[in-house]
């Protein structure tokens, strides 16, 4: 069967899948796995402590797999300068640079006059006009069933999705409550022209970083299992429900501000949890699709399943 879209055309890849930038998690084991699945597979750069430890990484990529991969770049959520990493990125001639949070305009202008692809996360339609506006060759939107950092207005992906795509010419990637091939179908039948997963690829084998314990909470829970935190900072993120994310709620309804959240939702916090299992001490991301999860498979053996109830499903509709 053709899996040939735009999205497949640009990024040059086999199935028109990109895995999500996972904060923490995604590194070179689980980039490759992808990229070698015929999927984008992506490296989070902010997660790194120095630029070098990024052009290592970009290096590990390069040694496992032959096919193109990305790198993010979680502008938003840490505040941390990024031109550096950027730089790097540029001089090692990664084929896709993709922008999560924050204002992405900067590293447009840092990419001028190269050839890297350039995908943006949006979550709102006025925000994917504004990306096109900008230069990027795809927009990624997110619904808000997905984990991680989401947009404010609540708009599922049901509803956002063909929203964006009547709004910009550039290809369309969907996200947020997808994880199987009904939902990759579901993407496509909205008009999208590819997907992107976050939480399911934390759910495999190759995504060496996350701890068991984050593996099996997201196979348990289901998708009532997840709370949406940092409202109040204005930064609304997807996360499982624990005791941690109670305290965080109650700080917030009780209106605190940054300086008494900051220690509940730092970069710490969230690896004590995905690292070292320490689910009284941290907090994980995650969409709503954990209810759809039910094992931790091989990349391959995903991507496989994905495609197969894909076919399935179009062969159906022929009917």
């Amino acid at each position: 069967m053709n899996w040939q879209t735009r999205v497949t055309e640009i990024l040059n890849i086999r199935y028109p899948i990109i895995q999500g930038g996972l904060a923490y998690l995604a590194y070179s084991d689980l980039a490759a796995a992808v990229s070698n699945s015929g999927g984008l597979g992506q490296i989070t750069a902010m997660s790194l402590a120095s630029p070098e430890l990024l052009r290592e990484e970009i290096k590990k990529v390069r040694e496992l797999t032959d096919n193109p991969f990305g790198v993010n770049f979680a502008i938003g959520q840490t505040g941390r300068p990024f031109a550096d990493f950027l730089q790097v990125a540029i001089d090692e001639e990664v084929p896709v640079i993709s922008m999560t949070g924050g204002n992405p305009a900067p590293i447009f202008e840092q990419l001028q006059g190269t050839t890297i692809k350039k995908l943006v996360l949006v979550a709102a339609r006025r925000q994917a006009v504004k990306a096109e506006e900008l230069g990027a060759d795809a927009v990624m939107v997110v619904g808000q069933e997905g984990g991680g950092h989401l947009g404010r207005d609540d708009l599922g992906t049901m509803v956002l999705i063909p929203q964006v795509v009547d709004s910009v010419s550039i290809p369309v990637i969907a996200s947020g409550g997808i994880g199987d091939g009904r939902g990759l179908m579901a993407a496509l039948s909205l008009g999208a022209e590819g997907i992107e997963m976050g939480t399911r690829f934390i759910a495999t084998k190759e995504c060496v970083h996350a701890n068991d314990v984050y593996k099996n909470a997201l196979i348990e829970g289901t998708e009532t299992d997840t709370v949406v935190i940092k409202r109040s900072l204005g930064a609304p993120a997807r996360a499982i429900a624990n005791t941690w994310t109670d305290k965080i709620l109650e700080i917030e309804k009780n209106h605190g501000g940054y300086e008494e959240l900051k220690d509940f939702i730092s970069g710490k916090a969230n690896q004590r949890y995905i690292y070292n299992g320490e689910v009284d001490e941290g907090f994980a991301w995650a969409g709503q699709v954990m209810g759809l999860i039910k094992d931790v498979p091989s990349t391959a053996e995903l991507f496989d399943r994905i495609i197969l109830e894909a076919e399935q499903i179009r062969r159906k509709w022929k009917e």
